[in-house]
């Protein structure tokens, strides 16, 4: 067992946090646990003894700056998840925001190895946090000896600045990596110095090949990097069609089960059909559809669950749903998503063998009915905080590594980034962490495309949505009920939930992930807001009026830069165009 002791004990640590950290063990990967709280100290319970770290939500914002005392031009953070370093178990707790501050500084001195920035001058602003980052979790250090209480205070306010500095840090290293690479990215000239590297020649830029990455994880595709986004099929109206057309390389459009079949063997595809006809016939914009299978909460028909417990029967209606929407769209849809959070298992209690089962229906039926379509399969929850809880789960990268070990012939991994919300999974994030998720998932030498990436605008204060248990013994009338679930902290980055700070979030995360060399296409979740919507209440690019937000303009100068039309300039960077302030306590 594992036992942090929260040093701001005016904070405390709520018990949402908790609820929904994680225990993560080597990669990243989460592990089977238990977090608790009691008397203020977090206690992770794991199921074996190997070193492990932490993942939960922390308060940066104003009010925690000016409580601890802080200088008070330190820049809100927000509060977003965070974790330690790998830590082996011992009787004396581990001090909670000094091993967070721990961690992220070593992540900020990897990246800067990996990314070779050691070069940059040690009056750059960057460099200048990174020491001063250090040199504040040094003192801590020193201070943690120290066991007269009027240490404590000031402990707190040493670790909290060195996280601090550390996260400020790692935040400009991702944009100023961004804006080093996605010129080169954008314009062939990375894919065309990496194959001279590796002597080969597969085949030219545009074919769409790939070559291996000889510096880091991953791959370097030859081709720009497309940026789009998913279309509501309730919601058809000329301002979101102008959005579209101004925004977006290609459209994607949902088909939730439970919109398309919501009774057995009654197909609406009405809001479906208007989407894709006017993408394809006015539009000319390609069209990417799915998830065809998607057992995400609030996404299957209610009808569905009366085949919970027969298998069979659930797997012959999955492979004639996938028939029946393939044959109808593959004229017109030209990729599509398989399968998507199989991994997490919240629908049905489906056994390792049946996620892959079902997913190799889904991939090779579509393979057979079109064949010149590219297939992707989709991760949800891509930092995997359910596996901790969920038993019968499997963790994210490796439910991605199994279909491929599995040889199931998928083109494309596809990870959503949804963050802000009150659901399990979504918790904010800053772009370090943000950054070293997808930097994980490139070890599976595929393609990445964002499937669906969003913030809201405004605060989302609570979301209803079907809870259905997989566990053993769990109560079987609790399957029939729609449960309000206690909200836990959503979490906010930087000045929290509003249209300005959404815009600046998409400018940001598209600016580092387009900078990749292995992602291949950036996907807004969706296009206009609305209160029924089950991905995330108010992260639409328009308002339920049809009004734009301006994230619509941030989506239209990343689509330019993508394309090569216009250079990165700082309004893609507002953090890193933003002076430090260094604070005199650092």
């Amino acid at each position: 067992m594992l036992t942090f002791i929260p040093l701001d004990a005016a904070a405390s640590v709520p018990a949402g946090m908790v609820r929904h950290g994680a225990i993560l063990g080597p990669e990243g990967v989460p592990v089977v646990g238990e977090l608790t709280l009691d008397d203020g100290h977090v206690h992770a319970v794991k199921s074996s003894t190997d070193a492990a770290g932490l993942s939960l939500m922390v308060d940066l914002t104003a009010e925690t700056r000016d409580r601890l005392g802080l200088p008070s031009d330190l820049d809100p953070i927000g509060a977003v998840v965070l974790q330690t370093c790998l830590l082996p178990e011992r009787v004396r707790p581990y001090l909670l925001e000094l091993e967070l501050a721990r961690h992220r500084v070593m992540l900020v001195l990897n990246k800067l190895e990996e990314w070779q920035l050691f070069d940059l001058p040690a009056e750059d602003e960057i460099m200048r946090l990174i020491d001063a980052a250090r040199r504040t979790m040094t003192r801590a250090l020193v201070a943690q000896r120290e066991e007269h209480p009027e240490s404590v205070a000031e402990l707190a306010r040493s670790a909290y600045l060195a996280l601090w500095l550390a996260i400020e840090a790692s935040e400009r290293l991702c944009l100023l990596e961004g804006a080093r690479r996605l010129p080169e990215r954008v314009s062939g000239a990375l894919f065309e110095t990496t194959v001279k590297r590796l002597g080969e020649d597969p085949g030219g830029r545009g074919s769409g090949v790939t070559v291996l990455n000889p510096d880091r994880d991953g791959i370097v595709l030859s081709t720009r990097p497309a940026v789009g986004c998913a279309v509501p099929p309730s919601s058809f109206h000329d301002a979101g069609k102008s959005a579209v057309e101004r925004a977006c390389d290609f459209v994607t459009v949902p088909m939730r089960w439970v919109d398309l079949e919501p009774s057995e063997g009654e197909y609406r595809f009405q809001g479906t059909d208007r989407w894709i006809e006017w993408a394809v016939r006015t539009a000319k914009k390609p069209v990417v559809g799915g998830p065809l299978v998607d057992f995400r909460p609030g996404c299957v028909p209610d009808w569905l669950y009366i085949w919970e417990n027969d298998y069979e029967t659930l797997r012959e209606l999955v492979f004639e749903h996938v028939k029946s929407v393939v044959t109808r769209y593959r004229r017109t849809v030209s990729r599509w998503t398989a399968v998507s959070g199989l991994h997490a298992n919240v629908a049905f209690g489906l056994s390792f063998e049946q996620m892959m089962d079902l997913t190799r229906i889904a991939v090779l039926l579509i393979r057979k009915l079109h064949p010149q379509a590219k297939v992707q399969i989709e991760i949800t929850e891509p930092w995997g905080e359910y596996f901790t809880h969920t038993r019968q789960a499997l963790p994210p990268s490796l439910f991605a590594e199994m279909v491929a070990q599995a040889g199931i012939p998928v083109d494309t991994v596809g990870v959503r980034v949804q963050t802000g919300v009150p659901r399990r999974g979504a918790g904010a994030r800053d772009l370090g962490e943000i950054s070293a998720m997808l930097d994980r998932y490139s070890v599976l030498d595929r393609p990445i495309a964002l499937t669906a990436i969003g913030v809201p605008s405004q605060t989302v204060e609570s979301v209803v949505r079907e809870e259905r248990s997989t566990e053993p013994g769990a109560d079987a009338e609790a399957h029939d009920d729609h449960i309000e679930t206690p909200a836990p902290l959503s979490g906010t980055w930087h000045a929290g939930c509003t249209p300005e700070t959404q815009a600046d979030w998409l400018s940001c995360v598209g600016a580092l992930a387009l900078a990749k060399p292995y992602v291949q296409t950036l996907c807004w979740q969706e296009l206009c807001d609305s209160e029924a919507s089950p991905e995330m209440p108010h992260a639409g690019l328009l308002t339920a009026s049809g009004e734009p937000k301006p994230a619509l303009e941030r989506l239209v100068e990343l689509r330019r830069v993508a394309s090569g039309e216009i250079l990165i300039d700082d309004r893609l960077a507002p953090i890193l165009a933003r002076p430090v302030a260094m604070p005199a306590m650092a």
